[in-house]
């Protein structure tokens, strides 16, 4: 299963962009999709995510602010990340998850290779 991550760029503050993970080489319907995100020093850290019954996940710190969804016919995911801040600045990574589990790195056994979100003051 290969994963591709893309659409990230340089945004100010306040602005929006929408992440895309093109999903190919598997069943799309057996993985449930997540984005986590590794900001610069840090470690990478849980985002959101949608299983594929359409069941969706998100951390704290992106609630009212990124929706994920999935387009079932494209094979793809998509994080439209909406109100953004300096501190979403990171390399955002799509992840497949065979399992129901979805928040740690351990659960997804597929990686995208991560596409890099900047978010100007």
């Amino acid at each position: 299963v290969q994963l591709q991550a893309f659409g990230g760029g340089l945004v100010q503050a306040g602005g929006s962009l929408r992440l895309s993970c093109a999903v190919s080489g598997g069943t799309f319907s057996d993985y449930l999709i997540g984005w986590f995100r590794q900001a610069p020093g840090k470690e990478r850290e849980f985002v959101a995510a949608i299983s594929w019954y359409d069941n969706r996940y998100s951390a704290d710190s992106v609630k009212g602010r990124f929706t994920i969804s999935r387009d079932n016919a494209k094979n793809t995911v998509y994080l439209q990340m909406n109100s953004l801040k300096p501190e979403d600045t990171a390399v955002y990574y799509c992840g497949g998850s065979p399992r129901k589990y979805y928040r740690k790195e351990v659960d997804y056994n597929y990686w995208g290779q991560g596409t890099l979100v900047t978010v100007s003051s």
